[in-house]
């Protein structure tokens, strides 16, 4: 059934609790965050479903890494949630290896860049706001004990917050080797 009927007073509720709490909760809105951007990835990696680029290490293919970092948000949202579950260290390195091997393909950054080039670029930049809001939201919850789904202060590891802030430099990384690729010169703010 696509339905339950169990939200309609606008309350949900997590693993960790069998208390419903309200829907505009902040633990409700780091969930949702996190689902936006998974859903937002899914439209990324169907978009740079051929893209692939050879690295350092090896060939990147574009729309598998996606797919990896979904299935790692999944693990995200169950933690938060109060599921046994959480990122490593290994995770947040795999993500570390792929920054990496990007960057050593690019020129340097010298400045901020205006978003566009190709859609693929547009597309990364959003999914980057995307994750950085997300980032937030989690981080709102684990602050503040009273944003927590139950008494108890939210707990979340510390390779997790990590995995977070390296989304948003994946992402980045993502815009900048499309135009890369493309052959499309980055274009820098004018402040004019």
């Amino acid at each position: 059934m696509l339905y339950t009927r169990k939200g309609d007073k606008g309350t949900t509720k997590t693993f960790s609790c069998d208390q419903r709490m309200s829907k505009s909760s902040a633990i409700a809105e780091a969930l949702g965050s996190l689902d936006e951007i998974n859903s937002f990835l899914g439209l990324l990696k169907i978009k740079a479903e051929n893209i692939k680029f050879s690295s350092g290490t090896g060939e990147i293919k574009v729309s598998e890494t996606i797919d990896c970092i979904q299935q790692d948000l999944f693990i995200i949202q169950a933690e938060l949630a109060g599921a046994d579950k959480t990122i490593t260290q290994e995770k947040v390195a795999w993500l570390e290896g792929i920054i990496d091997n990007i960057e050593k393909i690019l020129p340097p950054i010298k400045t901020f860049f205006v978003s566009g080039g190709t859609e693929l670029a547009a597309l990364s930049d959003i999914a980057r706001t995307i994750a950085r809001r997300a980032e937030r939201r989690v981080i709102s919850v684990v602050d503040d004990p009273s944003t927590s789904s139950g008494q108890e202060k939210t707990s979340i590891g510390k390779e997790t917050l990590s995995y977070l802030n390296r989304l948003s430099s994946i992402l980045y990384a993502f815009a900048r080797i499309f135009n890369h690729l493309a052959k499309i010169k980055e274009e820098t703010p004018k402040y004019k």
